[in-house]
């Protein structure tokens, strides 16, 4: 029997190694010379030590309401001055910066998850496979996201899930509107790669399917997972702001960016005491600016021809 077609598989799918290697040290080298994307990086660690580490050293974390400190304006002891209910706003900020970057990462991992998952066996088995996951993700891409998250919204108002609780479902509703898009891309990155020497490679090797998704077609796909995960944090941060300012999403007692804008809902309170709504406002703008420079940073570290388009 002639064994050459595998010996010559075995070496594609070393040099297919090497280049991996050397392709993520110059990702890297590529993503550090980013000026912009460092400044979103270093600004996300700020963040994330602000509202996880800093809450840590606030005197006011074991402190409740004080009516005797209801809406002061900010001084040296309340330095974003106290809310509706005499809490420190500076705290809050912090353990709302929690919460929403907790809805964030978690919708965007449930997202990918989905996603990334459909699309490979869409795009890898195709046929029935495919028919059904994209004709799914058509439906689901042609309702407008925002008034489908207030439709879901409501139902889980009806059904009365716990305060406490709807952190985790606001999780999944944002994760069940932002999958179809990155398994569309997925999809149509993996009938690109089936085409490639190296899947032919596998073929010719008589590798099992299981062993040809995880080993070669998924850290294919990972530097586009990568970047559609990071820019889909931004946006689902945005969503969860929006539907928790509105009261649908995570509700008092907890605290997150939006429902901390939401209680400047009256004009006194937008006019006279702009401490309550300018830095959850302004937290929000930073955070998702910065999340965005990041992901551009990668796409453009990752595949410098898509810069500039």
């Amino acid at each position: 029997m002639d064994n050459r077609p595998n010996v010559r598989s075995s070496h594609v799918l070393d040099f297919e190694k090497g280049q991996k290697s050397s392709l993520w040290r110059e990702v890297g080298r590529r993503f550090i010379k980013n000026k912009m994307a460092m400044v979103g990086l270093l600004f996300l660690l700020f963040i994330f030590l602000f509202s996880f580490v800093g809450p840590l050293f606030s005197p006011y974390m074991t402190s409740g309401t004080n009516s005797q400190m209801i809406h002061q304006a900010p001084s040296a002891a309340h330095w974003l001055g106290t809310d509706h209910l005499g809490r420190d706003v500076l705290t809050r900020l912090m353990l709302a910066g929690r919460i929403s970057l907790t809805v964030g990462i978690g919708a965007m991992l449930l997202a990918v998850s989905i996603g990334g998952i459909l699309g490979i066996l869409a795009g890898y088995y195709k046929g029935i496979i495919d028919q059904l996951v994209m004709r799914l993700a058509d439906i689901l891409m042609t309702l407008p996201s925002i008034p489908l998250l207030f439709i879901m919204a409501a139902v889980m108002s009806e059904w009365r899930v716990p305060a406490e609780q709807r952190l985790y479902v606001v999780m999944i509703m944002l994760s069940l509107v932002n999958w179809p898009g990155l398994a569309r891309l997925v999809r149509s990155q993996v009938l690109s790669l089936r085409e490639r020497e190296f899947m032919q490679a596998t073929e010719a090797l008589g590798l099992r399917d299981r062993r040809k998704v995880l080993n070669h077609l998924l850290p294919n796909v990972v530097p586009l997972l990568i970047v559609t995960a990071t820019l889909s944090v931004g946006g689902a941060i945005l969503s969860e702001s929006v539907l928790s300012f509105f009261g649908l999403g995570v509700v008092p007692p907890t605290a997150s960016w939006g429902n901390m804008i939401n209680t400047a809902n009256s004009l006194i309170d937008f006019t006279n005491r702009p401490w309550l709504w300018i830095p959850p406002g302004v937290a929000i703008f930073a955070t998702v600016i910065s999340v965005n420079l990041l992901g551009d940073g990668l796409r453009d570290a990752i595949d410098p021809n898509m810069k500039g388009r």
